[in-house]
């Protein structure tokens, strides 16, 4: 059995141009809502645990878990205590759409049920099509039709182990 090829480790101030760099990029821009750069207190929130993706050592993305009763109304706080969402990109332009998204996504996907997540939620834009098709591919359901919150559009999807 080979080794996992994906590792997470956590955002560090010293990653913040790398993702900044990768967040002013077009294919990045289209779907991900945040234009301002990450703050020293934006990775000190411990609702939001935040990772960088590595390929065989090889950074190329992000992905953030967070507690979705951490902000008041949020949309996945009818979700039972535990429950986590999800988030990510594929910063570099390279690794996109050749089967890694939906491969790191498993891994962590994997790694919050093992920590005791009851389910797992996401919450991609409506016209996503190439993220929801990977979330389906993951095995996310559609958990209602697609609504307007304070973070945009959504369509929201669970995941449950």
């Amino acid at each position: 059995m080979t080794a996992n090829p994906y590792s997470f480790r956590k955002v560090a101030l010293g990653d913040l141009d790398l993702l900044m760099a990768w967040q002013s990029s077009p294919h990045v821009q289209k779907w991900w809502g945040a234009q301002e750069p990450y703050t020293a207190a934006d990775l000190a929130d411990p609702r939001v645990a935040r990772w960088i993706v590595s390929y065989d050592a090889r950074p190329f993305g992000f992905m953030q878990d967070y507690s979705v009763h951490g902000w008041e109304n949020h949309h996945f706080a009818h979700l039972p205590k535990g429950a986590r969402g999800i988030d990510q990109f594929i910063g570099d332009p390279d690794m996109i759409g050749v089967g890694h998204g939906p491969a790191f996504i498993r891994t962590r996907l994997q790694a919050l049920f093992d920590a005791g997540a009851p389910v797992i939620a996401t919450d991609p834009h409506p016209d996503n099509a190439q993220a929801i098709a990977a979330y389906k591919k993951l095995g996310f359901e559609p958990s209602g039709p697609a609504q307007e919150t304070r973070w945009g559009l959504i369509l929201p999807m669970l995941l449950r182990p």
